[in-house]
């Protein structure tokens, strides 16, 4: 079995010595060679739903992939309930030995009641007890822990489960059952990865491989930090999609670890000891959470600046080159004083956001006026909570994008169970006449909107 990290030291005092030696015993693992298991599944050859073509190649690939980085692997293809359930104990058996511990899952799965479910090719879903013949990823993660250094869950299976519907149909009380998988935080020690954001639902592709673990394959071998890696895969998979699929990731690691390759550690034989080399990505969600609630061209810029190699960037230009777009295609000053003014007035806005997974759905009032073709609606909240602002400029076709941001109230009404006070921010694709419009939010859940000219 290979290292979980391999490392070169030259040019040092015996002193140096010692201390590289300890920061790389605290910072990258043993040296010694290290104890890899991983279980890897895909199901596709669903007996009461539609079949998916490629996790069986997925799978495969992936088996090798790992076996190739010194894994042992415990491999099952179209895996019916009691073999999934006897290779997912025979898993939980060889995770309490490992030093590294690996789930790798390709095929359908649901969220109920914010519980994620991996789903056997033979299962039925007559009503909720049917669920009992699910692996539940929560008994999945659980397992994982008893690896000692790294744990790692993949989720290739955010897509739409055809028996989901069903369950609804069949539900005796209220109950909440969204589009793809439920977020999990990954616990300490651990990097929990989705083919795309909780809520939403990813593409099996129409190559060998689904887009996810295409970028999978290509990253998991490189000789990077593993926290890279996975960032590099996510960062693909946006990419390949068109900006429509950004994978989940959630990283909860201290140190660094490398699956494959060395990592030089030089140390000066006078110079002082110098402190590990930070994480330039460390930061770069929080930044990019800072960034994406301002929602301006120079916050959007600054996070390119200071995280060019990280997960957001991508995303980043992104919403540069829109806001650019719409700068060139905005109508000039004295236009603005045309056919927009058709909407000048006061409004009444209501939004209507569904439930998504453990948030409660909501309505809310607005009330907004329009001077010139500038829309701006707003409710404001007590105590800097529960805060929210509408802006945008209506041009003569009524065709527009507000932009909207503000501050969470109840944690209850969030995805992510936020605090109250959290800023967020998103966006609106909304069509007015001259008395009514409509608009639907582009971000993270489903929420509609109607205005109506008073």
């Amino acid at each position: 079995m290979r290292a979980l990290s391999r490392f070169s030291l030259s040019g040092f005092s015996l002193a140096g010595f010692s201390l590289a030696l300890l920061a790389c015993w605290l910072s990258l693992g043993p040296a010694s060679a290290d104890t890899r298991v991983a279980l890897v599944i895909g199901n596709g050859a669903y007996v009461s739903s539609a079949q998916l073509p490629n996790p069986s190649h997925d799978a495969e690939d992936v088996a090798n992939s790992l076996r190739r980085s010194g894994f042992e692997v415990l491999q099952g293809v179209d895996l019916r309930q009691a073999d999934m359930q006897d290779l997912t104990i025979r898993f939980a058996r060889a995770a309490v030995r490992a030093d590294v511990a690996l789930f790798y899952y390709s095929g359908h799965a649901m969220q109920y009641n914010g519980v994620n479910y991996l789903m056997p090719v033979d299962a039925v879903l007559s009503d909720e007890a049917d669920l009992k013949r699910f692996v539940r990823v929560d008994d999945i993660v659980n397992d994982l822990q008893q690896a000692k250094n790294l744990r790692i869950l993949v989720l290739d299976s955010c897509r739409d489960n055809p028996l989901a519907e069903s369950l609804k149909r069949s539900a005796t009380r209220a109950v909440s059952i969204g589009r793809g998988l439920s977020k999990v935080e990954a616990p300490r020690g651990t990097i929990v990865s989705f083919s795309t954001q909780s809520g939403q639902v990813a593409a099996d592709g129409s190559g060998r491989n689904s887009p996810y673990t295409t970028a999978f394959l290509k990253h998991i071998e490189e000789p990077q930090e593993i926290g890279d890696v996975f960032r590099d895969i996510s960062s693909d998979v946006y990419d390949a999609s068109g900006k429509s699929q950004l994978p989940e990731l959630s990283l909860s690691i201290i140190g660094k670890f490398y699956l494959n390759g060395p990592v030089s550690v030089t140390v000066a034989p006078a110079a002082p000891q110098a402190a590990p080399k930070a994480d330039p990505c460390a930061a770069a969600e929080a930044h990019w959470k800072a960034a994406d609630s301002i929602g301006t061209l120079g916050a959007f810029e600054d996070h390119l600046a200071r995280f060019p190699n990280c997960i957001f960037a991508t995303l980043a230009k992104a919403r540069i080159e829109g806001l650019k777009q719409k700068t060139a295609l905005a109508p000039s000053g004295n236009a603005r004083t045309g056919g927009s003014k058709d909407f000048d007035g006061n409004w009444d806005v209501t939004l209507n956001c569904q439930p998504s997974g453990k948030a409660q759905g909501f309505t809310r009032p607005l009330v907004a006026t329009v001077a010139n073709g500038i829309f701006h609606a707003e409710a404001q909240g007590q105590g800097g909570v529960n805060r929210l602002e509408i802006d945008g400029q209506i041009p003569a076709d009524g065709k527009t994008t507000l932009s909207a941001r503000g501050t969470t109230g109840a944690s209850t009404y969030t995805l992510n169970n936020l605090a109250p006070g959290s800023p967020y921010a998103f966006t609106v694709d909304a069509q007015f006449d001259r008395s009514r419009g409509s608009g639907k939010r582009n971000e993270a859940r489903a929420c509609n909107l109607v205005f109506v000219k008073r």
